[in-house]
């Protein structure tokens, strides 16, 4: 990773860190920003969280400029500027792990956090994204999430969990957590996305057929493929 796309990617946290102090109400929605939590195979790292009585909204900011083409079950979106593409991560993807990462670190059901993706800089979807995949209208969004699902002394009892286990905000943190991304992505065993068994499987049709490939234990939940090196 190089110091242009760190210094980028904290400049998206930083605006997305703003506009939850801007429009949201302080007294009951608690943000906490740049979170690094231990997981069974590693760390995982979060943009934001924000804790409140309606549940934890789980946020993967980007700070992309260009057109962004996607969909929702893709491993992969892209980005076309003038002369030049590139793909990422599907971000929905990523913010899945970090979902399941706060539901075990809190040991909380999923369905009381909430997934949100934000883009910042200049850019524009040219496919049609889900609902909580967005450019603008970010706080009411949250906002229109109006159930209850914890008590006052719930949310006290998280946002204390969440800073204490937070490992420090430090460049050791931030290597430690590339080096985890690393290995988690070149594992054989274990679903870099959701932490499930990988296992093999064969393709049973298109022009892939009869090859075989690393699929997630948690399919069809979770789509994430890995290539099988022992092919001739």
């Amino acid at each position: 990773m190089s110091l242009t796309s760190v210094i980028k990617g904290w400049a998206g946290e930083a605006m997305g860190a703003v506009a939850h102090w801007a429009f949201l109400d302080k007294s009951i929605y608690f943000p906490l920003d740049n979170l690094t939590l231990p997981t069974k195979n590693g760390t995982t790292q979060i943009d934001h969280v924000i804790v409140s009585k309606f549940g934890i909204f789980v946020i993967e900011a980007k700070n992309i400029d260009g057109w962004i083409f996607g969909d929702e079950r893709s491993s992969e979106w892209s980005v076309v500027k003038p002369g030049r593409k590139f793909r990422f991560q599907n971000p929905l993807r990523q913010n899945y792990r970090h979902v399941k990462a706060i539901s075990a670190f809190l040991e909380i059901e999923e369905d009381r956090l909430h997934s949100l993706v934000m883009f910042w800089g200049e850019c524009e979807f040219k496919t049609p994204m889900p609902a909580n995949v967005m450019l603008r209208g970010y706080a009411s969004y949250i906002k229109g999430f109006d159930k209850p699902l914890f008590s006052d002394d719930e949310v006290v009892a998280l946002v204390a969990a969440l800073r204490s286990g937070s490992l420090p905000k430090t460049w050791s943190t931030r290597r430690a957590h590339i080096e985890s991304l690393h290995a988690r992505h070149s594992s054989t065993t274990t679903c870099p996305k959701c932490a499930s068994a990988l296992v093999l499987r064969t393709a049973k049709k298109g022009a892939a057929a009869g090859s075989r490939f690393y699929g997630c234990s948690a399919y069809p939940k979770c789509r994430h493929t890995a290539p099988y090196a022992g092919e001739n």
